[in-house]
């Protein structure tokens, strides 16, 4: 059974529609007792990260999460907080990735929305993708590239547009809205 982590946070609906269509059950959720016995666990959001931080922490979810031992995906915000720390509200993260999560410089349209390259692939996530797919971005803040990217993006800056540590994994990205190669993506991760 696959647990999307049920949080202060907007988008869980797509991600449970795009698991489901891929022929995986599925179940939205903030039980400590699922998350621990799931088979995987997605960690989606949209929304800001130190109303987010907040929630996780009154429900007792962040040491859930940086305890689970299954694969684990984060996705957009998902990715943010499982960094260090987010310039959105000076949030404490929960510390998996060992990056800084900054806002963009307004040099170009913020946030960055819509469709773009990515290079740099290294993960078993991007498994029978080819190097020059484009994937959908929505985003102001971006995860800056450490020892954990996996993939870059570059928007006004180069930025992790993927990241991975032991059994966490993480999109900066949309794959349950890019189409047919974001599928590929969600069923690589369901498959480790």
């Amino acid at each position: 059974m696959i647990a999307i982590v049920k949080y202060n946070a907007g988008n869980i609906t797509s991600v449970k529609n795009a698991v489901e269509r891929l022929g995986y059950s599925c179940i939205v959720t903030d039980d400590e007792t699922i998350l621990k016995k799931a088979e995987k666990v997605i960690f989606p959001g949209v929304g800001e990260a130190s109303s987010a931080m907040r929630y996780l922490k009154e429900k007792g979810l962040d040491k859930v999460i940086k305890n689970l031992t299954q694969p684990v995906l984060g996705i957009c915000l998902g990715q943010q907080l499982l960094c260090q720390f987010s310039e959105e509200g000076n949030t404490k993260c929960l510390g998996i990735f060992e990056a800084t999560v900054k806002k963009f410089e307004p040099k170009s349209k913020v946030p960055h929305m819509g469709w773009n390259t990515i290079s740099n692939t290294k993960s078993e996530l991007f498994n029978g993708i080819s190097t020059d797919e484009d994937f959908y971005f929505v985003h102001s803040y971006y995860a800056e590239i450490s020892n954990e990217t996996t993939a870059i993006c570059d928007y006004i800056v180069p930025f992790s547009a993927s990241m991975q540590k032991d059994n966490f994994y993480a999109t900066q990205f949309h794959p349950e809205k890019s189409s047919q190669v974001g599928e590929e993506l969600l069923l690589n991760f369901l498959k480790l």
